[in-house]
This record gives C-alpha cells, structure tokens and sequence, in this order.
C-alpha cells in the first residue's frame, strides 16, 4: 500500500460488537481475565491498551519499523531511549538539537552518570572525532531545530555501526511523509506525536520506533515499567491526525516555500534557513535523503532583538507560541521559548542567536501567510 492509503487503514482496530469504522477509544485502566492464567491481549492499560496499539501499529508502518511504542510527550519518547544506556556510557549528539533535549541530556541524564558530547553532525567527520571505546549512541535531529541544518544519516550510520553503535533520529520535522531514517540505517526513530503526526494542537505526545527485536522488548519494557505510556484519549487523537498527514505535509511545504522565498528576497531579513532554497546548504543532500523540504524554516533579521520583537508582535494569522506542525502557523522566539533551556554557550555554539525567528508554517493559503509576515516585517 502507499503511503497515503496506509495511513488511513494501517493499525485500524475495528470494534467487533457494533463494527464501527473508526478505532474506539478503550477508556479503561484495567481489563477482565478469562481465568487466573488467560486474558484477551491485555491486562492493564499502562502496559497495553488497543486504543494505542492501534496507534502504534499505525506508525511502525509508516515509519518501517517492527514496532513502536507511544509515550505521553516526545520528551518521555527521549527518555526511555536514553534508559537503555548505562552510567559511564558516553552518546556524542548533534549540538543544534531541540532544547528540550538539550535540558533532558545536560540536566537530567548527565547528572546520572551518561556523558555527552555535542558536535555539529553536518560534518561525519567531527563524529570521527568524537567516538571512545565507551560511545553507545549517536543522536541526531535533521532537520535541526531551528537551525534546518541536514545531517547525512547514510555517512553518520556508516560511521557509528563501524565502531558498534547505535544511530537514533528525531524525525518530529519532517515526519515518515518527508524521510524514513530506517532507510538510512539509523537504529531507533523518535517523535514528538505532538507536532505533524497529530498535527492539530489539541495533544502532548511521543513514540519510539525500533528496527531491531531486542530494541523492541526493551523499550517495551522501560516504557511500561517507567510509566510513561500515553493515555486512549490522547492516542485517538494522533491517530484520527495521521489520517490526514499525507496531505497536511503538502500543504504545510507549500506554505514554508512560499514564506522562505519572500524572506530570501526581503531587505529586513539577514539570512534563511529552509532546505528547499538552492542556496541552503543542506540543499542536494536534503533531496536525495528527504521526499521533501518540509514546512519548518527560521530566519535571522537585521536590528537584533529589538526588530525581532516587534515582528512577532504584529502578525495577525500567526500566533506567537512554542510547538509546531499544527494545521496553524506560529512564530516563535527559539532564545527565550524553544531553547531558552540551553545555556547561551550552547545556544552561540549553535548558531542560535537573538536575530533568530522560528516559524511553523501551517496549513492557510500560502498568499495569506506571505503578506501578513511582509506587513509585520514591513509594519
């Protein structure tokens, strides 16, 4: 089945009472045994519920994998990958990561007995540089955020496997529509369910995909044990969102291309950072690892912080908030909202400065979206 067709149907758990076409929400936390030694698939909805298997069938599919399991938030996705790894283990990740996982890292993990390094992956041969005998993953967000910075996931597994570790990628921006890493050979998938794949702005989640059987039974078994499943409801709500992810993701790069062209050519706007402009440097390498550009861009504008203020202050269709990929635009400030978890040397480091402004692109007539961001830069 395509793509488009499998996301309507795969993982679709049609009630077997009243036949109804949509999955049910199974609102339950626990499930009746048929005696002491017997139940029907599931016991207790922390462990397993139909409502999220359904989801999650849906998305190992989409992505390629063997299985996935959904989380209540993408960090909670994070988290139980990093439990896979013991103190002393060292992961080298990309330095322009979200700053939510830049925080869970430096913050939390760090302080548990992994160890960290963060070198920009653009370039494999800084991963070279990076690897001890003590390396057990290498993580990696491409597109970057908020920087749209690509990094080759081909040269980065061929690297990592050499030396016998794992490759885990965020694919929350671009989605399984715009880039499959198991094609690449990258080990474990992570999303935040939050943004595209749910794609409406009514829901926190995550999931972890995996390509490998014995990746599979521990994730399984952390997630379960850590307590960090998503509730029915909120798998409903992703799945009911994957239906239309096809054409969402459509809309939302035609948006993103129509806004990263007008910037390009604006004479308040010092530079863009969208894959799908020739002159991104990650362009060639984002066409051939990617289906597509995706409807996420950044821009840095000349005055700094002052004249980035009052652009986000006077659009009238995009909204000033974190998160993204939903069906609206949103305009943020990644210094003080998506990475203001980061320290400022991190932040410089990569590249992340207070000119820049980060925009998820929705699902509104491009011309619309064009000419309210000209007239706040404008204004």
């Amino acid at each position: 089945m395509r793509f488009e067709t499998r996301c309507v149907h795969v993982g679709v758990q049609k009630d077997s009472q009243y036949r109804s076409v949509m999955t049910p929400i199974y609102a339950t936390s626990t499930f009746i045994w048929d005696d002491a030694q017997t139940h029907r698939g599931f016991d207790y909805t922390r462990s397993g519920n139909p409502t999220r298997r359904a989801l999650e069938e849906s998305i190992a599919s989409l992505e390629g994998g063997i299985d996935c399991r959904a989380t209540g938030s993408g960090v909670a996705a994070i988290a139980a990958v990093m439990h896979l790894f013991q103190p002393g283990d060292h992961i080298v990740s990309a330095n322009d990561i979200y700053g939510g996982t830049f925080r869970l890292f430096y913050n939390v993990f760090a302080k548990r007995g992994l160890r960290f390094s963060f070198v920009p992956l653009t370039d494999p041969d800084n991963l070279r540089r990076a690897l001890t005998p003590e390396t057990k993953c290498v993580w990696v967000e491409t597109p970057s955020n908020p920087l749209m910075n690509i990094t080759d996931l081909s040269a980065v597994c061929e690297i990592a496997h050499e030396a016998g570790v794992k490759v885990v990628a965020d694919n929350t921006f671009l989605s399984p529509y715009f880039q499959r890493p198991f094609e690449h050979g990258v080990d474990i998938v992570v999303h935040s369910t939050t943004k595209y794949l749910n794609g409406h702005s009514d829901v926190v989640g995550g999931c972890v995909v995996t390509r490998h059987p014995d990746d599979a039974e521990r994730i399984d078994y952390i997630t379960n044990a850590l307590g960090v499943t998503c509730s029915p409801y909120d798998a409903w709500l992703v799945l009911r969102g994957i239906k239309t992810l096809g054409l969402r993701m459509e809309a939302h790069q035609r948006s993103a291309m129509a806004l990263a062209q007008m910037l390009a050519e604006h004479p308040k706007v010092e530079r863009v950072y969208y894959p799908g402009l020739p002159d991104h440097p990650g362009h060639e390498l984002a066409k051939r690892q990617q289906t597509g550009f995706g409807g996420m861009l950044s821009f840095d504008i000349k005055g700094g912080r002052a004249e980035a203020e009052k652009v986000l202050t006077r659009t009238r269709l995009f909204a000033l908030a974190e998160s993204l990929g939903g069906v609206e635009s949103l305009i943020a400030y990644p210094e003080t909202m998506s990475h203001a978890s980061m320290t400022p040397e991190a932040r410089r480091e990569a590249g992340i400065s207070e000119k820049t402004i980060r925009i998820s692109a929705g699902i509104e007539h491009p011309d619309d979206l064009v000419e309210d961001l000209r007239q706040s830069l404008e204004g």
